[in-house]
């Protein structure tokens, strides 16, 4: 009998990290949804779409009012503004604000310290392979998305 598929692999390896409670790490849940919706945005925006309330549930999988509650929280935060959307003034455009910038900056730098811990012992090569490959997986779920 063949241990798990490399798909299975992938989706306990997200479940795993969907459910982990960054309090371990000492950062308050609602840090860590805040910066959840921030990063939505911000990957949104860099992929020339615009980042709707609406666009932002279907990016982080939760329904839209929940993505509104969230946005909200994370405006009042003063990590995103929302305003009207240039081609339709009945559409609210979410953008990212200096302030949610360096808090997913501070955001990234941690996301490197745990991938350092995981991978230790990993050769620099295997590293930038396993980039690469999840590089690759995200771009193409990207296009199944669309």
């Amino acid at each position: 009998m063949s241990g798990p598929g490399p798909g299975q692999v992938l989706f306990a390896f997200v479940r795993h990290w969907s459910r982990r409670s960054l309090e371990s790490d000492h950062i308050p849940a609602e840090q860590g949804r805040l910066v959840l919706v921030t990063e939505a945005v911000c990957s949104l925006t860099q992929r020339g779409m615009s980042a709707t309330v609406n666009a932002v549930a279907d990016e982080i999988g939760i329904d839209q009012s929940g993505a509104s509650r969230l946005v909200k929280s994370a405006t009042e935060a003063g990590y995103l503004t929302m305003q009207p959307s240039e081609t339709d003034g009945r559409r609210r455009q979410v953008t990212v604000t200096p302030s949610g910038h360096l808090k997913l900056q501070q955001a990234h730098e941690w996301q490197e310290r745990v991938f350092d811990r995981l991978t230790e012992g990993w050769g620099d090569q295997q590293r930038r392979d396993f980039q690469q490959a999840m590089t690759h997986l995200i771009d193409r779920s990207h296009v199944l998305d669309a």
